[in-house]
Formats: structure tokens, C-alpha cells, sequence
């Protein structure tokens, strides 16, 4: 729960009771950042439909590279509920523990270039957007993205920025259970 009214899953009634069951059927069970949008169901059919295009629909970047611009933005927004979320994800296309910890703590520290790359790009621009300038693109292109690629980051980038601020501003929290048990919905079209 967060610091605001939800509707619980149990008392969900008319399209919030139709989403929650479709993301139920999709995902295993409806996570605290969709429920606290429940007192606004069109707002969290939108978010919903936007997640699902950027993280798991068919196009540029792997699973793995999505949830790990997912965690590294979550952490350098300081937004814990994210980050055990994206993290726990990551963890089924990523095993290594050092990997794991860079990519949320010190993603300049990575020894894998393209995911350096695309990591630096989405850390600058959610810690100094201002700044941003044509190098950045340059770097990534660089590193064998495509401009697709690159607008691809540049998305994932700022949807998290925008869920971040939903999480803590409305005191969005997680534990071992909210984090756990969802099912990841890439049928293998992704490339790992």
C-alpha cells in the first residue's frame, strides 16, 4: 500500500476489475505501483500498455539490456521499490553477482561495452538531463546501436524516470513478497 487509497484487488469492480484481471492473467498477480493507481483505472490502462510495449514487445534491445536500464535508473533515483522489482527480474537473464551490482551501483564499472554504453547514457540523462547532448548518442551509436536502438534506451530511460516518481511520491513499498512470483511474459521472442 501506498500513501493513498487503493482499491484492493477483492473490491475491484467494472474496467478496474477487468484490468486487474487481465494483468493477473498476464503476470501472476498485480503489483503496489499498478494498484495505487486504482482510483484512476484509464490512467493505469495507459501506464499498463506503455510498460508492456517498452519492456516486452518485439524490437530492439534484449531483456536482459531493458531490465538493466530499468535498475540503473531506479538507482540513481533512489527508488527501492523499482529496483528490487527490475533486479529480481534482471536476475532470470543475468547471473553475474558482479554484473548484477555494477549495472545498479557503478554501471561505468561494467566490462561489457554496448551495455556501458546504454547504461552511462540512461544514468546521465535521469541524473543530469540539461546536459545531454549529441556525444551521448554518439557513444552509443559507437558501440553498434541504431537509432532505434538508441530511442529504445531514450524510452525505457524516462518511463522509469516517470514510475519512479510515482513510487516515491505516493510511498509505493515493497518486500520479499511483493517482489516475488511474477511471471515474466517473454515467450522467447527477446533476444538474451
Amino acid at each position: 500500500m501506498g500513501w493513498i487509497s487503493e482499491t484492493p484487488d477483492g473490491e475491484a469492480q467494472g474496467p478496474l476489475r477487468e484490468i486487474y484481471d487481465a494483468v493477473k492473467a498476464q503476470r501472476g498477480k498485480v503489483a503496489r505501483i499498478l494498484s495505487v493507481h486504482s482510483l484512476d483505472p484509464p490512467a493505469l490502462s495507459h501506464h499498463l500498455d506503455l510498460y508492456m510495449h517498452l519492456m516486452f514487445s518485439p524490437g530492439p534491445l534484449s531483456r536482459r539490456e531493458r531490465e538493466a536500464i530499468a535498475v540503473t535508473v531506479s538507482a540513481a533515483n533512489g527508488c527501492a521499490y523499482c529496483v528490487a522489482h527490475h533486479l529480481e527480474a534482471l536476475q532470470r537473464y543475468e547471473k553475474d553477482e558482479a554484473v548484477l551490482t555494477a549495472i545498479r551501483d557503478a554501471p561505468d564499472q561494467l566490462a561489457i561495452p554496448r551495455l556501458r554504453a546504454m547504461l552511462l547514457y540512461a544514468r546521465r540523462l535521469t541524473i543530469a538531463p540539461s546536459v545531454m547532448d549529441e556525444a551521448q548518442v554518439m557513444a552509443l551509436r559507437a558501440e553498434g546501436l541504431t537509432d532505434q536502438d538508441v530511442l529504445r534506451i531514450n524510452l525505457i530511460t524516462a518511463y522509469f524516470n516517470f514510475v519512479n516518481r510515482i513510487a516515491l511520491g505516493l510511498g509505493v513499498s515493497q518486500d520479499a513478497n511483493e517482489v516475488a512470483g511474477y511471471r515474466d511474459t517473454d515467450q522467447g521472442q527477446f533476444r538474451t
